[in-house]
């Protein structure tokens, strides 16, 4: 069996998943992703299996596969909105992802983001590496307001770690785990425009796909959000509308975007987040501890071979 594997963090890691995939016997071929359309159409049909990020699995990259022998993505993370889930049912393609590994990685990541922009680090930091001993005031998030727009594991590690900072907690979700909720003491919302009213920070903790494509648009942020608030995104780019932020941080509607995402990844090198003061970015690497990607990388490797089992 031959399998691509695209995703950096499982690579560039040290740790046991790179002993786990070499104890397969698998035959094991790399890229570095996140890999295009028009980087896989040549290759997908050699392998029987990938171990992938967020490549893109058009219908036309899996038809292409499906002519060769392509019969499994094992994705290494969650999210699936880069796989034509449709096209891989109908080809008879397996997709899998690994539920449950990094939840814990990306809530602290979002509160290091909160922190990061509510005491000022950036600045701090680059100030005191230049020689400057600039003292700017900065805010307590004790007694804030917190919204989470999405309630599945990571959002509830976000309400979790709430509680510890004495933030008020606030959730939106189609599906409400209310016996979490009542445990504790979260405010469910109906809508993410009611959230959106009440709440100083707004953490988007979903997965993107149609119905949610651009959640945050111009016309929440204007008619709902409530005035200051600080969005955080350490979800998917294609969650917000981009000029929307741009706008929304502009007329003070918003008091900062803090962004592990952005809508086109890598970031174009005058993406116009960059000149903005109250925007602070990281390089989607909200998962990529090495506890994280240990974890991530034997699931994903658990998948591809309980699938080669059931096969043989």
């Amino acid at each position: 069996m031959k399998i691509l594997l695209t995703t950096t963090s499982f690579q560039d890691t040290p740790g046991k998943h790179h002993d786990v995939l070499k104890n397969t016997g698998v035959e094991v071929d790399t890229l570095r992703g996140p890999v295009r359309e028009e980087e896989l159409l040549p290759i997908i049909e050699n392998y029987d299996g990938v171990i992938c990020g967020d490549d893109h699995y058009t219908r036309k990259v899996l038809e292409k596969g499906k002519e060769g022998k392509l019969k499994i993505l094992s994705k290494y993370g969650i999210g699936l909105d880069k796989i034509d889930l449709k096209a891989a049912k109908e080809l008879g393609i397996e997709v899998t992802n690994c539920i449950g590994v990094n939840h814990v990685a990306v809530s602290e990541h979002i509160f290091a983001l909160i922190l990061t922009f509510y005491k000022n680090m950036v600045d701090e930091i680059n100030y005191t590496k230049k020689g400057k001993w600039e003292r700017l005031i900065g805010h307590e998030i004790y007694g804030m307001g917190i919204g989470v727009a999405g309630m599945g594991r990571i959002g509830k590690e976000v309400l979790l770690r709430a509680k510890a900072f004495g933030l008020k907690p606030y959730a939106f979700d189609k599906y409400i785990d209310e016996d979490f909720a009542e445990k504790n003491a979260v405010i469910i919302c109906n809508t993410i425009e009611e959230l959106a009213t009440k709440v100083d920070i707004l953490s988007l903790n979903m997965d993107a796909n149609k119905d949610n494509y651009h959640i945050i648009n111009k016309k929440l942020l204007v008619n709902h959000s409530k005035k200051g608030q600080l969005l955080v995104n350490a979800a998917r780019g294609e969650l917000v509308d981009e000029s929307a932020i741009i706008y929304g941080l502009e007329h003070s509607i918003l008091s900062g975007y803090a962004t592990d995402v952005l809508g086109q990844e890598p970031m174009n090198s005058n993406h116009p987040f960059q000149k903005l003061d109250n925007v602070i970015m990281t390089p989607h690497i909200a998962s990529r501890t090495y506890e994280s990607v240990e974890r991530q990388g034997i699931q994903a490797i658990k998948n591809l071979s309980n699938f080669i089992i059931e096969k043989l």
